[in-house]
């Protein structure tokens, strides 16, 4: 964890943090302990709205993105490579002074140490609790030019960026969920967990939606859907899909949930999604839902919904068709 190697590399690695100006940590785990930089002059930034929420209510100033300049920026490795090479280009050209790069082993410090050895010099690693701590004095742009990375277009014609859900390709599961769709949805759908809006762009070639309501936590994904769905009738919101709720009921949502909140799946979270799906349905709304076949979500859509079917799927994914949530679950 960053606090323990934080601590090391203030009080014996010889890192030095500036007295004044802003301090900028990038995607920190949101049960880090950052008691060793002031508050008062440290910035969160972190596009996934629960842990931009969990910062705020800590009292930091939180940002979505890394775009002001500042004293010294600490970047928390995420999982996905190209997104973190971006996040370091990023940090290395805005920062006027020290560049922190902090990780797991399973996040990829170690390529990412290595990588950065050949191009600039950096201090030696703070090693402590699985992961890895090391910065640059020196920040130099220049030398990272080609990791910088941010929305493009693909071949395949949609918008996306490096750590978006399903970057490079069509997910296969929305695909799925997208070619069982019913020609008849209702006036109001919602999306949960839209990504970059590819099923939200499918409904849309209904004449009948007059409202699609595209909730995403990832800002940076939603931005890619603002690109990818230009029609009027598409509405976005970055928020938690667990906590949203709609200033009306809707006639129907669909959703590939996400499952993962570590490298381990979490079924709670999909199941999560259920709840609130049926949370934000009219008394005879519907649910369209594809999931991976080894998740549990069977018992949590009988408890929400008065009728559930698997409808089809195939080797991996199975899709789900429910109807009528039941009262002790709609809101």
């Amino acid at each position: 964890m960053i606090d323990a190697r934080l601590v090391l590399a203030l009080s014996e690695g010889g890192l030095v943090l500036p007295d004044t100006n802003q301090i900028t940590v990038v995607k920190p785990p949101v049960d880090a302990r950052l008691v060793d930089l002031p508050r008062e002059r440290t910035c969160i930034i972190d596009g996934f709205k629960p842990a931009y929420d969990t910062w705020k209510t800590r009292d930091y100033h939180c940002e979505t993105e890394l775009t002001s300049p500042n004293a010294a920026t600490i970047v928390c490795l995420p999982r996905a490579k190209k997104e973190a090479r971006a996040l370091i280009a990023q940090a290395m050209s805005l920062s006027a002074g020290v560049v922190i790069i902090d990780g797991q082993k399973t996040d990829g410090i170690d390529s990412i140490l290595r990588d950065m050895r050949k191009r600039i010099e950096v201090s030696a690693p703070i090693s402590k609790a699985h992961g890895k701590l090391f910065w640059c004095a020196t920040p130099d742009a220049s030398v990272f030019a080609d990791w910088r990375d941010g929305p493009t277009l693909t071949e395949g014609g949609f918008w996306t960026a490096p750590g978006v859900f399903s970057a490079d390709e069509i997910d296969p599961a929305s695909a799925l969920l997208a070619d069982a769709l019913p020609a008849k949805l209702g006036r109001d759908v919602a999306d949960l967990g839209a990504g970059w809006g590819f099923l939200s762009a499918h409904i849309l070639t209904r004449p009948e939606i007059e409202a699609i309501h595209l909730v995403e936590a990832d800002h940076m994904a939603l931005e890619c859907a603002r690109r990818n769905v230009t029609d009027p009738r598409a509405v976005f919101h970055w928020a938690d899909v667990t906590t949203w709720q709609a200033e009306r009921k809707v006639d129907t949502v669909v959703m590939n949930p996400p499952f993962h909140t570590s490298r381990a799946a979490d079924p709670a979270l999909g199941q999560a999604f259920v709840r609130a799906a049926a949370g934000m349905l009219k008394p005879q709304g519907q649910l369209w839902m594809v999931a991976n076949r080894h998740l549990p979500y069977e018992q949590c859509l009988q408890y929400s919904f008065a009728n559930c079917f698997e409808v089809g799927g195939d080797t991996r994914f199975k899709l789900f068709h429910a109807a009528r949530p039941k009262r002790q679950v709609r809101r």
